[in-house]
């Protein structure tokens, strides 16, 4: 029986992961005949327990919190939209042993919002919360489809402001505080913040959605984020978690590994299911 391609994912904490369901379930889509697991890795091991799982075969690893910066460090080469974010969340080996470092969260974002939910971005002003790594990886997809300008808010301001700095090149981008958002109004809001996980709401004032505003929690679960509850009850035109993302950036993961990309839809129905179950 030959041994099966060797994939997993890394993080800590890495028990809440679905990875493992989302990629194990593409692989029988598709036909491909894999192995993939998720692994906890102590804080300061990441580049020795990477090191010796393409060392003993391994194929190609998702990266998590908090370690897309290592993994960034770890990669012999770089794709573009990895280098302009400074993080890496996909890795995978070349037939030269050497090992490749992407970024799929962008292509994720920007696929589930105009591919599954029908959101246009072309054009629109977009709100993003947070200039942490959920944003980094976020901005160059989102400018590169023709976003009319994208505002930054985060507490600290100068933050927000050295991030803005790294992709003013692609278009038209600032930071600011919070405290900046109390005039302007903007057409999508991304909270790239981890408010929502401790049921908490980054502080906004009222009235900054547009009449056709939607609003997108970075974050998923079972019921509406906080972020969302505001969302709608700022009258948004429609609001989503970040469920569609997880899966569609795995999905960009997967063909990079495997030559194939999988349809995304079932999946998504699938792990919605199994999150209110």
């Amino acid at each position: 029986m030959d041994k099966l391609d060797q994939y997993a994912v890394y993080g800590n904490p890495i028990k809440q992961s679905k990875s493992p369901q989302i990629h194990l379930a593409f692989a029988e889509q598709t036909g491909q005949k894999l192995h993939y697991r998720a692994h906890k890795v102590e804080l300061g091991r990441f580049a020795e327990v990477a090191g010796q799982f393409f060392a003993h075969g391994g194929k190609g690893l998702n990266v998590t919190v908090p370690f897309k910066l290592d993994a960034f460090e770890f990669a012999d080469q770089l794709s573009g939209r990895a280098r302009r974010a400074g993080a890496v969340n996909t890795l995978a080996i070349q037939d030269d042993g050497s090992i490749y470092g992407d970024n799929t969260d962008g292509v994720g974002l920007v696929r589930d919002i105009h591919d599954n939910l029908g959101w246009e971005l072309q054009g629109r002003r977009i709100l993003v919360l947070g200039a942490g790594g959920a944003a980094r990886g976020i901005l160059g997809p989102l400018l590169k489809k023709g976003v009319s300008q994208i505002l930054i808010a985060n507490r600290t301001v100068d933050k927000a402001q050295k991030l803005a700095q790294q992709f003013e090149k692609l278009g038209s981008i600032a930071g600011c505080s919070y405290a900046d958002l109390a005039s302007g109004q903007f057409d999508l809001i991304i909270n790239g913040t981890s408010a929502s996980m401790s049921g908490d709401l980054p502080p906004l004032p009222s009235h900054i959605l547009s009449n056709d505003g939607c609003a997108y929690d970075m974050m998923y679960s079972a019921n509406p984020t906080p972020f969302m509850r505001w969302a709608a009850g700022e009258t948004a035109w429609a609001v989503s978690d970040g469920l569609g993302m997880l899966v569609e950036q795995a999905a960009e993961s997967f063909c990079i590994w495997r030559g194939v990309r999988p349809d995304t839809k079932p999946v998504i129905e699938m792990m919605r299911q199994s999150l209110s179950a």
